[in-house]
């Protein structure tokens, strides 16, 4: 029912006076956060159950930072539902009536185009991949969810040749018909990729959960010829280290550079900081308070962030932030 949600919120919105876009079909929720800072919106709405059974299908609210909403934005939002007596109450307008009033606009390749060019900047090294591209062979799983097309295309188009994706698992299913619990943190999630791994010789196994929002990572450990997993922790770690000893080589590491982490994850992340110099910040559990944080620096100049991760195969580089940036600007 995502999409009669999506259209229902959005027509509500327009009774309202308010502008809206909406997706012309599902995405994920990074592209999410991107468009809102992209099209200049105080908030962005996106109607998903993740990676949790059809029945939790819910609603969540991202304020004009393109972060998750904290306090108090996200008690002040429930006050107004909870105001709400009666349904009658609720405006509405037909969707042919907010479109002729400018007030319903659907959005799609354009935005998408955006998106996908801004996650490509985030490589640092174009030229390692062109030499290796051709050599690594990757199997992906979007696990039923939306990352099916936008990380095939982002691999394609980096140069990637040999993407293999578990067919069983590539199309859009809310009821994930082949996997209990389709989240890249339960090592069953990975059952029919790593048989295609085994199948592909692949170097590398992929999975994002159904809203794709967390990566879960598996590596052919060359000496036994065994999949490795890896935790949210080591992924994030390896990532953070690999980007800031990059950044090192090009005297790109700013003085008043910044990592945020969560409480609850790994304490190796002060060791990287303290390697590069770099100010460790940690939040309580949440991507959201991550968020926050980009908020903070971005209003009072205090410090650049360079990475930011929790435990719960969540990460956000640099690269992207500074590419939205540089368009809101201009």
């Amino acid at each position: 029912m995502s999409q009669e949600f999506s259209r229902r919120a959005a027509l509500i919105l327009n009774a309202n006076g308010i502008k809206t876009y909406r997706f012309e079909s599902l995405r994920p929720t990074p592209e999410l956060s991107f468009s809102v800072r992209e099209l200049g919106c105080i908030a962005g709405i996106v109607i998903t159950a993740s990676h949790n059974p059809p029945e939790y299908n819910g609603y969540k609210v991202y304020w004009e930072d393109g972060a998750q909403i904290t306090a108090p934005k996200d008690k002040e939002i429930i006050e107004e539902v909870l105001n709400v007596k009666d349904y009658s109450e609720i405006k509405m307008v037909d969707e042919k009536e907010a479109k002729s009033q400018g007030l319903y606009n659907e959005i799609g390749e354009e935005i998408d185009n955006k998106y996908i060019e801004a996650v490509k900047k985030q490589s640092l090294n174009m030229d390692i991949i062109k030499e290796m591209a051709d050599d690594i062979k990757i199997v992906y799983t979007p696990l039923h969810g939306t990352g099916n097309k936008p990380v095939r295309r982002v691999l394609a188009e980096l140069g990637f040749t040999k993407v293999f994706v578990v067919p069983e698992q590539e199309l859009p299913d809310g009821n994930f018909p082949t996997v209990s619990y389709p989240n890249p943190e339960d090592p069953k999630a990975f059952e029919l990729a790593l048989k295609l791994a085994e199948e592909k010789d692949a170097d590398l196994v992929l999975a994002t959960d159904p809203d794709a929002d967390r990566l879960g990572v598996y590596a052919k450990d060359p000496k036994t010829n065994e999949y490795v997993s890896f935790t949210g922790n080591m992924s994030a770690l390896l990532i953070a280290e690999y980007i800031l000893s990059e950044k090192k080589k090009r005297n790109m590491i700013p003085k008043n550079g910044s990592i945020v982490t969560t409480i609850v994850s790994s304490n190796m992340t002060k060791a990287v900081a303290d390697e590069y110099n770099i100010k460790l910040i940690e939040t309580l559990t949440g991507f959201k308070f991550i968020g926050e944080q980009i908020k903070f620096f971005e209003e009072n100049n205090s410090y650049e962030y360079l990475f930011g991760f929790e435990e719960s195969y969540r990460m956000l580089s640099t690269e992207l932030m500074q590419e939205i940036k540089i368009q809101l600007l201009q």
